[in-house]
């Protein structure tokens, strides 16, 4: 039985929902897939806001969306949408509110679409209040329901669409008390809203569920999908993984999260959260949503059966151990050395020989290298494996971790016994039952899938749910192979289409490869990347890093890279860096540390959720927080890595 949230995981098909015009701009109903961006400009700065939103639409934005902080800000928005209709651009507003409903119902007149948050918009605060008796939980629901009609009433006369966009950071404390911070209670608040909607015949309404932790984030959005469809709505959904970052990791972080829903047929409109100037997130936007559509009519997919997991909830399928791949451990990275096995391109890949015979690993080095040949002048290490063609060495002449690669073909010919373990190599439609049920009966097999479908994870992914069906419990590597030269094109790519099985818990391993001119460094951190994105490897520092918004209170882009030049040896950590209140403590809610602007000027730091100093001087609070990483023991000595 397949889940009630997707049409058909083997064919890709957008979901249909509801068409909602925002402006002139309708979303939903099958139009495309609209992108939007956010300034990060004080809204009360009206020329400086009103040249971001032209730069940000001239970029390709269909709508831009900023915030109201204060009453004071709705007169900055109405100047600001005038100006804009006085320079002949008609790129649709969306005025972003939270914590007063007042705000919400003068921006409601202004702009085309206003943004709340179910966490902040009504609920009343009960001094930590814990625990809430059936009856209080009723009472809120009443005052929300009061608030959200006037707020509606004034959206039907005005034409306004409405957002509801529930961040996992920032639920109320209503919600926490009955369902926590968990993908269920992202889905329920949401709902709340919903049901007020449909009682009052409002339907020109957009939702958003968003998540740092893309696990979270693709979990809530297909909960959501599936409880709508059990009452039978059909509302568009927007798409985006908040607080993604920078660089490579923002963009990889969201590309898992954003494209594995994409890939289901969800998202009727995307915003890729970077912390960069908010132009730059248009093109990386753009080019993630064409790469999804373009798998349109893709060749037929081998049916599965019943889908066999939880898709709202993480467990990894259960595999044997195969040469530390499989089992328990941690999906391994593979990479292949086309240019043969020198020092100086293993030093590429991290795996660094040194004179007196011993090896140094980076914590982004390949568990695994393919080549052709291991020379004898080059030791092989202990700590590490290196695969073989089978028709490149004879099973006596092998040396150290060496294990063989070999096709379907050559595995079928009982006249080459190997004694080794495997990588057996197969194309996911041809992983049929008849190959299955060879397989399983061979403990020492690692199945590498491959494929050429343009549909690449619905391929593979049902390629393993024929596997876990059948019983079999073989370890699988993904293997992908990409004619890039564009970097950000090969990254987004491959998150993408692998993401979502690292995220579903189905691989014990990743193998990317790139026929164009990305490099060694790029190709290994990108798949180091997807497994961090995707929570099932953590390999590098994790920055939870806001994309900045009128409410941020110093140079996000300035802070966060000097964060990062001095944090980014402590592997797995995470830290949490917010330009405000609003995405500070809540929507931090996985990171270790955080450093929140809380005032002009000053920061606040956090351990996890707790407040452990207030109102740093900002340029001290860069130093304050690597002192608070050492008081709690988080701190190595970069020397010493």
């Amino acid at each position: 039985m397949l889940p009630s949230y997707c049409h058909n995981f083997n064919t890709y098909q957008r979901i249909k929902t509801r068409e909602v015009f925002v402006g002139h701009i309708p979303l939903g109903n099958g139009h495309p897939v609209r992108i939007q961006s956010m300034t990060n400009t004080l809204t009360s700065d009206i020329k400086a806001t009103v040249g971001q939103i032209i730069r940000i639409h001239e970029a390709g934005a269909d709508y831009v969306r900023l915030t109201i902080p204060s009453l004071k800000d709705t007169d900055s928005l109405k100047e600001i949408v005038k100006e804009l209709r006085k320079r002949n651009f008609t790129v649709p507003i969306i005025a972003d509110v939270h914590f007063n409903p007042r705000i919400a119902l003068i921006s409601a007149t202004l702009a085309q679409k206003v943004r709340i948050n179910p966490g902040n918009f009504t609920d009343r605060k009960h001094d930590n209040k814990e625990e809430y008796s059936e009856q209080e939980y009723k009472s809120e629901l009443i005052y929300l329901k009061e608030k959200l009609l006037e707020l509606i009433a004034v959206c039907s006369e005005y034409k306004t669409a409405l957002r509801i966009g529930t961040n996992h950071g920032s639920l109320s404390e209503r919600i926490m008390d009955r369902y926590g911070d968990t993908p269920e209670g992202m889905a329920e608040s949401v709902m709340e809203f919903l049901r007020i909607c449909r009682e009052a015949q409002f339907s020109d309404v957009v939702i958003s569920m968003k998540a740092s932790n893309t696990r979270i984030m693709v979990y809530a959005n297909r909960l959501l999908v599936h409880k709508m469809k059990q009452e039978t709505m059909h509302f568009p959904l927007h798409l985006g993984v908040t607080e993604a970052g920078e660089g490579e990791d923002g963009r990889i972080k969201s590309a898992v999260g954003i494209g594995t829903l994409l890939s289901e047929g969800i998202g009727d409109t995307v915003r890729v959260s970077l912390t960069e100037d908010p132009e730059v997130e248009i093109p990386v936007a753009r080019k993630l949503v064409q790469f999804i559509t373009l798998r349109n009519n893709h060749d037929p997919i081998p049916p599965f059966g019943n889908c066999p997991i939880d898709p709202f909830n993480y467990s990894k399928r259960k595999t044997v151990e195969v040469e530390g791949i499989g089992g328990t451990n941690v999906p391994v990275v593979v990479h292949t050395l086309t240019d043969g096995v020198t020092k100086k391109n293993l030093e590429k890949c991290g795996w660094n020989h040194s004179g007196n015979g011993e090896w140094i690993f980076a914590d982004s080095s390949p568990d695994i290298i393919c080549c052709d040949y291991w020379p004898d002048d080059i030791p092989v290490p202990e700590q590490k494996h290196y695969i073989l063609s089978s028709n490149k060495f004879a099973d006596s002449d092998r040396k150290g971790n060496l294990i063989l690669r070999s096709p379907w073909e050559d595995y079928q010919d009982k006249k080459k016994p190997v004694s080794r373990p495997r990588f057996l190599h197969i194309e996911s439609s041809n992983l049929i039952q008849d190959k299955i049920d060879c397989i399983t009966r061979d403990q020492g097999v690692v199945i590498v899938l491959e494929t050429n479908n343009a549909n690449a994870c619905a391929d593979m992914r049902s390629a393993v749910f024929r596997l876990i069906n059948s019983g079999n419990k073989n370890p699988v590597i993904f293997r992908l192979l990409f004619k890039e030269n564009d970097k950000e094109d090969f990254q987004l790519k491959a998150a993408a289409e692998l993401g979502g099985l690292f995220i579903d818990g189905l691989g014990d391993g990743i193998w990317l490869e790139n026929t164009g001119s990305i490099s060694t460094n790029d190709i290994v951190s990108t798949a180091f990347g997807i497994l961090q994105a995707s929570r099932v490897r953590m390999s590098r520092t994790e920055y939870i890093s806001c994309p900045s918004c009128g409410r941020t209170l110093f140079d996000l882009q300035t802070v966060t890279r000097k964060i990062r030049e001095r944090t980014s040896h402590l592997k797995g950590l995470k830290i949490g860096i917010m330009g405000c209140i609003v995405n500070g403590p809540g929507e931090m809610a996985d990171a270790d540390y955080g450093y929140v602007g809380t005032g002009k000027g000053n920061v606040t730091l956090y351990k996890e959720k707790t407040v452990i100093k207030r109102n740093v001087p900002e340029h001290e609070a860069v130093d304050e927080l690597v002192q608070l990483i050492k008081e709690n023991g988080d701190w190595i000595d970069p020397s010493l890595r």
